[in-house]
């Protein structure tokens, strides 16, 4: 089935070679990956979901995502393939693996997190199955064999009408992390990996009346206002927000995210820690309704439409370049929370579960995780200094969490292959 690119337009145009809009999203498993269960796991797993069996193509002026009945590349390395090339037989999504580590690589214009979650746990369900010899129960896992009915495939925010108006209002520059930290000359894209027990920082959410995604926004924040007391530049952390609830159509597979924004405001900075919850706890309440997360689905849509309008990709990348630049202006970091990620009994079998993405723009992003019994909060930075992690550490320290920091990595995201990169001019290394 052919499907116009339409939600996944922005993040197309907003990739880059040094920002490639992608999810990596890679799994240790008990013991070493059996490659060739590997193999029949994915190929099984990607019959379920033909719309990410897809090549990018364009047609006067469209682009459109065609059938690609290529195999799904698997690579032994820890790199994997460039997505929308030769070695990844021009898929937009391919898999990886080296020792007891499987990953998953997929271009972010076709889903979101939610979206990957639901392939992961589909690959983990059949992978597990066999490579343990085992029957495990299915229950809320898409499987081969299921009805993929029309709300699975149709783009719901190019399908929607009357959809509300969006509020236009112009928020001040965020304080800017690497500015602030005079961190320009720090260019090395890394990730700190943080683990929680998950009972425990439930427990503590649910004491101070917040959310894992609205306490680890709200320790950011102190954090940063910790290290930077005499900055007048708003603090303001968006916690991304699934609008699949508020479209009424919880099975779409586009990537439909928005944002809710906490600003830590400064009369908010002397209240004790409970009292900042709940009000970051009412902000996300209020910009989480309904009528809200429809305005931001419009003004997406409103944008994606000016994209679209022009006849050019060099104009349309001019114009997402100037978009790009504002939201960088607009934020100090964000915070994503898919949510439990609830893999079933193939849970018993992960070790470590880390969720990466590439395109971060010039602010942090902490990427929250919650797989068998734990949390694990990425922290993706496009510098490689430990200051923002070290103030955030110190909140859980002071806030009597216990945490794990596992490991120090160097982001690496293989590329995406786009469409203009052959172009003449300035800047096309940075395009391709």
């Amino acid at each position: 089935m052919e499907q116009i690119v339409f939600t996944g337009i922005r993040p197309l145009y907003s990739s880059s070679k040094r920002n490639p809009n992608e999810i990596r999203i890679r799994i240790r498993m008990r013991d070493l990956i059996d490659p060739d269960v590997l193999r029949h796991a994915v190929d099984t797993t990607m019959q379920r979901y033909p719309y990410f069996c897809v090549e990018l193509q364009k047609k006067d002026g469209q682009y459109f995502f065609v059938d690609n009945y290529r195999p799904i590349a698997i690579t032994n390395s820890l790199h994997g393939v460039e997505l929308n090339a030769e070695e990844s037989n021009y898929h937009m999504v391919a898999f990886a693996y080296q020792d007891n580590w499987i990953i998953l690589d997929i271009f972010h214009g076709l889903t979101d997190g939610t979206g990957a979650y639901e392939v992961i746990r589909t690959l983990l369900y059949y992978y597990c199955s066999e490579r343990y010899g085992v029957k495990l129960r299915d229950e809320g896992i898409r499987l081969v064999g299921d009805e993929i009915t029309m709300e699975e495939w149709e783009d719901p925010i190019a399908a929607a009408a009357d959809l509300p108006v969006p509020t236009r209002s112009q928020m001040p520059k965020a304080l800017n992390l690497i500015e602030k930290a005079v961190l320009q000359d720090d260019q090395v894209k890394t990730v700190y990996s943080v683990a929680i027990d998950e009972t425990e920082f439930m427990r503590f959410s649910m004491d101070n009346d917040g959310s894992p995604g609205t306490i680890t926004a709200l320790f950011l924040s102190r954090a940063v206002a910790k290290l930077f007391p005499d900055e007048k530049d708003p603090i303001r952390i968006a916690l991304c927000v699934n609008q699949r609830k508020a479209l009424h159509k919880p099975k779409a597979h586009q990537s439909l995210v928005g944002g809710a924004m906490l600003e830590y405001k400064e009369k908010m900075r002397e209240w004790p820690l409970d009292r900042q919850a709940t009000a970051y706890r009412g902000m996300v309440f209020a910009q989480t309704m309904d009528e809200v997360v429809l305005a931001g689905a419009n003004n997406l849509k409103g944008l994606t439409q000016m994209l679209l309008s022009k006849p050019t990709d060099q104009e349309r990348l001019g114009i997402s370049a100037f978009i790009g630049k504002s939201t960088d202006e607009m934020l100090t970091a964000t915070v994503s929370y898919v949510g439990k990620a609830n893999y079933k009994e193939a849970e018993k079998y992960i070790r470590d579960f880390r969720t990466w993405t590439g395109a971060t723009g010039n602010y942090l992003c902490v990427e929250i995780a919650a797989v068998n019994g734990r949390f694990t909060l990425d922290f993706i930075q496009p510098f490689s200094s430990p200051l923002i992690v070290n103030a955030f550490l110190k909140q859980l320290d002071d806030n009597g969490i216990t945490y794990d920091l596992q490991d120090v990595e160097k982001l690496d995201v293989p590329n995406i292959r786009l469409p203009w990169s052959e172009y003449p001019g300035a800047g096309v290394e940075e395009r391709c």
